[in-house]
């Protein structure tokens, strides 16, 4: 009579062991982060005389200004000159390319669609130190609130303890910390996905479709989801025109609009999506699997692999559009086309909008004993949670280790960046562990009406 009891009271113990380093985890990337890393980027950017004005906010700056210059004087939010001010208000001057520190002179142009500065020309009536701390406050809301609609979404009932262990480390992730302190807006797109899906799985198709449609902001970051949904909804027309029938419709009325205010915006923004990588970073697919191979090779092997990568995407939409919404086919396709986003099509250093690996993440949770049927697959799962895990130990080890070392040792590029290591290859994990899964989770070989067990 009394194993029961034991049981639940072993399950409670490691609830709260978890919840506890998980606290202590949390605070260590936030101490890192904070008080650490940034005042260290800030130093930097001072040596190149780079730190004269918003760093805190630096994301959605120009979106703030953007705005607020349409109001005032009718200007064009991708103009050069605009840009300049964008410069002035960031670095405290615009940049110059006869200084050979300095990035490229069309570094910070507004990058959005124009339809953007629609949503926050309320903002640009507000200071900017005003309208930064109610943004920072507002995403990390609804970062919180996108691991509820996740969790919901995927049928995914872990418990208050882990959901909010859960909590804990999403919102004191690295990459949420950056998207945090920057305001940046892919923390929004993060949560209008969640969103969109759980409408879907809902069967609220309409209302998935508006929302999957304000995705469109970045539209890098869901643009494989969304042709997913897309080719998923012309399967079964019938039941699933609606979805299409909200996008389509929100993304015209937005497009539209905008070219009623900004007739030529969509060169405009086609022309610096063009340019954007010039001063971007390359994607992970470039930056861990292409560059090693050298100089010579990284620009070809980057266009091969890219182009692989991208037909395996296209590929896996088409081979899985008969999935029904909320069974394990459909999820764990789309896992894998956000994963497959993150690699190939966001920029290296965007590491904030890595939040769209978040249902993938969810999903190997749900699978944990499926991918442990075996010692070879539990060694793979075994390396991801060590990768997944790595940054918050390596940041509460480096505060304790900071009074043993000197500066120069301590600021060092080998032992200041431990927190960040795995960083890159992080979504390369999760990518395999999820291949993994679409070929041994129950009901992914089959018609797709299997649903997530619980």
């Amino acid at each position: 009579m009394t194993a029961p009891d034991s049981g639940n009271r072993s399950s409670s113990y490691l609830a709260a062991l978890a919840l506890g380093l998980a606290l202590v985890g949390a605070a260590s990337m936030v101490y890192y982060h904070l008080a650490l890393f940034m005042p260290r980027v800030l130093e930097v950017g001072a040596a190149r005389k780079l730190t004269g004005g918003y760093a805190f906010g630096n994301d959605f700056y120009p979106v703030w200004l953007t705005s607020r210059e349409w109001l005032r004087a009718r200007r064009d939010p991708y103009s050069e000159e605009i840009t300049r001010e964008i410069q002035q208000g960031l670095f405290g001057r615009p940049l110059d390319l006869r200084i050979p520190t300095d990035p490229l002179p069309e570094y910070r142009t507004f990058a959005y669609p124009a339809f953007t500065d629609l949503f926050f020309w309320p903002a640009a009536k507000l200071s900017f130190p005003r309208v930064r701390v109610m943004a920072v406050v507002g995403l990390a809301a609804l970062t919180l609130l996108s691991i509820v609609l996740w969790a919901r979404a995927l049928a995914w009932r872990p418990g208050a303890h882990w959901l909010i262990v859960a909590s804990l480390l999403t919102l004191c992730s690295y990459p949420v910390l950056e998207g945090l302190y920057a305001d940046q807006l892919g923390l929004l797109v993060g949560f209008l996905l969640a969103a969109s899906l759980l409408a879907l799985r809902r069967d609220r198709l309409l209302l998935a479709g508006i929302l999957m449609a304000l995705t469109t902001i970045k539209p890098q970051m869901t643009v494989l989801a969304v042709f997913y949904l897309l080719v998923w909804s012309r399967h079964d027309w019938r039941r699933r025109a609606r979805f299409v029938i909200g996008l389509l419709s929100t993304v015209l009325l937005l497009v539209g609009t905008s070219l009623a205010v900004w007739p030529h915006w969509i060169s405009s923004w086609v022309r610096v999506a063009i340019g954007y990588h010039r001063y971007a970073k390359p994607p992970l697919v470039s930056d861990v699997l292409a560059a090693p191979l050298g100089p010579a090779a990284a620009a070809p092997a980057t266009f091969l692999m890219m182009a692989g990568l991208l037909a395996v995407a296209v590929a896996l939409a088409w081979r899985n559009r008969a999935a029904v919404a909320g069974s394990m086919e459909f999820w764990l396709t789309l896992s894998l086309l956000l994963c497959l986003t993150t690699i190939t099509l966001l920029p290296g250093q965007a590491l904030h909008d890595q939040v769209i690996l978040l249902p993938g993440i969810f999903l190997l949770a749900l699978l944990r004993h499926e991918l442990s049927s075996n010692w070879i697959l539990k060694s793979l799962l075994a390396v991801g949670v060590a990768v997944l895990l790595w940054p918050w130990l390596a940041a509460f080890g480096l505060i304790g280790l900071r009074p043993l070392l000197s500066d120069r040792l301590f600021y060092s590029k080998a032992i200041f960046a431990l927190p960040l290591r795995t960083a890159a290859v992080f979504p390369f994990v999760v990518l395999g562990l999820l291949a993994v899964a679409i070929r041994r989770a129950p009901g992914t070989r089959a018609t797709g009406t299997s649903s997530i067990p619980v």
